[in-house]
């Protein structure tokens, strides 16, 4: 188990049309499933990384929580927050972490209100773009 000095080596990019609170989410993930935090190491109080990022501290209470339900944190209570591998269970039952993303996506869309026809269309052009 890592000590408690582990760091949260991100930026958030206030440009990047992606709200703050998916990218903290999406990079907290990547760090988890890459081993960059293994199971059982403590990852930064939410106020630290909010301090850190220099985000709203409930933007951080969001995301922790939203993972947590995820599987990919686990919180206790006088102790702090660890990086739990209990979101290997419901990745083989949802499927893939690509399918996990697309679905995020999708729904950030529809938060949006970006019809179905223009997400596809939309995926399409990142597509094209990507390939150039």
């Amino acid at each position: 188990m890592a000590d408690q000095g582990n760091v949260i080596h991100m930026t958030i990019d206030e440009d990047s049309g992606i709200p703050i609170w998916l990218q903290l989410r999406n990079r907290l993930i990547y760090l988890i499933t890459s081993g960059a935090f293994a199971p059982g190491d403590k990852l930064p109080t939410m106020r630290q990384l909010a301090v850190d990022l220099g985000i709203n501290y409930n933007t951080v209470s969001r995301v922790y929580q939203d993972i947590e339900r995820d599987g990919y944190i686990i919180s206790q209570r006088g102790r702090g927050t660890f990086a739990h591998d209990g979101y290997l269970k419901q990745e083989l039952a949802a499927g893939s972490a690509a399918e996990s993303l697309a679905d995020a996506f999708i729904l950030q869309c529809r938060e949006l209100g970006v019809p179905r026809e223009d997400i596809a269309k939309l995926v399409e052009g990142r597509l094209r773009a990507a390939e150039r």
